[in-house]
């Protein structure tokens, strides 16, 4: 007796063939060394990028601040950046040409926390503009290291 090959149902001389469960099993397995391997290497980027984007705002802080202090002379201590943003009580309005940032979002860091201004500076001569990095606290290693105005990092 003749044995009909065609496929009646539309797939001519193709069948379907399904992966197996150890297939399936291997590229997960592939995968999740890929992942291991690649995700902590770009999570390090992104500190990496994060502590650029501190060093380079504070570059433009540090700018921003000079130029403040040919107009409104230098700061009592304890002033903060905000001075950039918004004109203090002691400063006449006629001496004040601010504000000497675009927007107050400059002044936050990109671990969302306000830069300090230290007068008197510990670094620099007429003062520091500091980011603590990552945690937020003054010290640290790595992401958590402070960012300083003039200061190299690891130094």
């Amino acid at each position: 007796m003749a044995r009909n090959t065609n496929n009646t149902k539309g797939r001519a001389g193709r069948t379907a063939r399904a992966f197996s469960l150890t297939e399936v099993l291997i590229a997960i397995v592939i995968i999740g060394i890929l992942a291991a391997v690649v995700v902590p290497r770009l999570l390090g980027r992104i500190g990496q990028s994060k502590v650029a984007s501190a060093e380079s705002s504070i570059a433009s802080l540090t700018t921003a601040m000079r130029g403040y202090m040919m107009d409104c002379g230098s700061p009592e201590p304890g002033a903060d950046l905000g001075i950039l943003w918004e004109r203090p009580a002691s400063v006449s309005e006629t001496a004040w040409k601010g504000p000497y940032v675009e927007n107050p979002d400059a002044l936050i860091d990109p671990w969302g926390n306000r830069y300090e201004l230290v007068i008197p500076p510990q670094h620099n001569a007429d003062f520091d503009i500091v980011s603590y990095g990552a945690d937020g606290q003054p010290g640290g290693e790595g992401e958590n290291e402070d960012v300083i105005s003039g200061k190299r990092r690891g130094t």
